[in-house]
């Protein structure tokens, strides 16, 4: 049998953010479905970016892409309620970085509904071809390392 790592505590995470859920995401079974947690980590890891001032998304040199995410399901989530959503960064390559994230039900204090991971690559707007991480980006990555 394959053991499965223990989900993650709040205390493993740097950054927090509070997302409600919504109707739509609940599926047949009467839990979130399991594509939404990708829409949650898209959107904790860009709102960090911007709040940084690191991401303009209109017009910014580099640009991040995606290019490889994953997901663990411990427990249920359901509609309605509230999830807080917690990031830190793992891993800061020369054109990549590698967050962390976890997913928790707002009243659990202990261990993440789910927990994954998504990889960004730096990346020159023009071309498309990887560009090592300016320094700024790398001290904010750092700062919630």
């Amino acid at each position: 049998m394959v053991s499965r790592a223990a989900p993650p505590a709040r205390s493993a995470f740097r950054h927090f953010e509070t997302i409600g859920t919504r109707w739509s995401d609940n599926d047949a079974y009467g839990h979130v479905n399991n594509t939404v947690h990708y829409q949650w980590f898209d959107s904790i890891v860009n709102r960090w970016l911007i709040g940084q001032g690191l991401l303009d998304i209109g017009s910014g040199d580099p640009i991040a892409l995606v290019v490889e995410t994953g997901c663990r399901f411990h427990s249920p989530l359901r509609f309605p309620g509230e999830v807080e959503l917690g990031l830190r960064v793992v891993e800061i390559g020369r054109s990549s970085v590698r967050y962390a994230i976890g997913v928790f039900a707002a009243d659990c204090e202990t261990a993440a509904a789910a927990d994954g991971y998504f990889v960004h690559v730096a990346v020159a707007r023009a071309d498309r071809r990887p560009v090592p991480w300016p320094d700024r980006w790398r001290t904010a990555f750092a700062a919630i390392s």
